[in-house]
């Protein structure tokens, strides 16, 4: 029932403490209300288009948007919206132009700057990502989340060099910024420098530890570094965690166990015959490089883990290793649970492209 004696500013308060509790339905809704109300309010077209977005609705969201700078074509928050929008149907030159019309004004906006990153790290625009975040972390001194997106674009220009260096100005803002000192360790670790490695993979707490590959990787270089065995209790916390990781469930697998196990007790019920259609049917997925792969969405996640996967690194270890550097670098989340919404939520964040 509409409260009409709240103003179209108490609403989008109010609906953006939702969205940032990440209850984007009540927000949706809420924002819906406050539009019957207050059709002509900028500020409740910005929050809805930016709540159909964070629910992956982006028809509408774009229009949201479009809505909003009908009425106000300058505002920063709308062209910013509306850019990362356009990007989601490739419409590349157009949202960068919106971006830079935003960066004409919005420089001393944190928030807003880091979207743009974001946006454009997600769409592999990393030249333009590299410009927007130079600027950033320029202007913006004392961001440890600025330097760490700026790494992060750096070194998928394979500059290694300025990704570390990014790095540590991170760690020396914020030196509980557990995700940016994961990162500069593998970086470490792939450049060969183990103890580096070892050292910043240890001081992260082990319970802030939520990719198994640097757990793993850690276990591994103190073994070799200090000769340590399995189950010395130097590494036995580090063991503790992986195992704790790696029980985790495993879709792929909790899927053949409910098939072997229907299929020992006889028939199938018809929603585990429908369950697995759904599994059989193909799929053909694209990367970036032009590699492709034919499959149901587990023979997907299977062949692109052999592909891309690290040695050794079991299919669950990768889909959680991909989520959690999808956060740390995009802010994006990448299910790591179900084979289907993990590969639909990549394509989302432009990691490749599915023909269903």
């Amino acid at each position: 029932m509409a409260t009409p004696f709240l103003s179209s500013e108490e609403y989008d308060e109010r609906a953006h403490r939702l969205y940032d509790n990440g209850e984007y339905d009540q927000a949706l809704e809420l924002l819906k209300e406050a539009l019957g109300l207050y059709p002509h309010s900028v500020e409740l077209y910005v929050g809805l288009g930016y709540t159909r977005l964070a629910r992956d609705e982006f028809v509408w969201a774009k229009q949201s948007f479009e809505r909003a700078l009908v009425l106000d074509p300058e505002h920063e928050d709308g062209l910013v919206g509306l850019g990362d929008s356009l990007l989601r149907f490739g419409e590349q030159a157009e949202a960068i132009a919106l971006f830079r019309k935003a960066c004409e004004t919005c420089r001393d906006d944190l928030d807003l700057m880091m979207t743009m990153g974001r946006a454009l790290y997600r769409e592999h625009l990393y030249d333009e990502g590299r410009e927007l975040l130079e600027g950033v972390v320029l202007q913006h001194t004392d961001s440890a989340e600025a330097a760490a997106a700026y790494a992060y674009v750096l070194h998928r220009l394979e500059d290694e060099t300025g990704a570390r260096r990014q790095l540590r100005r991170a760690l020396h803002l914020d030196s509980e910024f557990h995700e940016a000192r994961i990162y500069l360790a593998h970086l470490l670790y792939d450049r060969g420098d183990w103890a580096g490695a070892a050292r910043e993979f240890e001081r992260v707490p082990p319970v802030e530890h939520f990719d198994s590959l640097a757990v793993w990787r850690l276990i591994e270089l103190k073994r070799a570094l200090t000769g340590t065995s399995p189950g010395d209790p130097e590494v036995a916390q580090w063991e503790t965690r992986l195992a704790e990781l790696e029980s985790e469930p495993d879709a792929i697998e909790e899927l053949l166990a409910e098939i072997e196990a229907s299929a020992e007790g006889g028939a199938a019920s018809h929603a585990m015959e429908d369950a697995v259609r759904l599994q059989i049917e193909a799929h053909r997925l694209q990367l970036p490089d032009g590699g492709t792969f034919t499959g149901t969405w587990q023979d997907l996640v299977i062949q692109i883990c052999e592909s891309r996967g690290e040695p050794g690194e079991s299919v669950a270890q990768f889909m959680q290793r991909q989520a959690a550097e999808a956060h740390a670098r995009m802010g994006v989340a990448l299910p790591a649970e179900d084979p289907k919404e993990f590969l639909m939520a990549g394509e989302r964040a432009g990691y490749w492209q599915i023909e269903y």
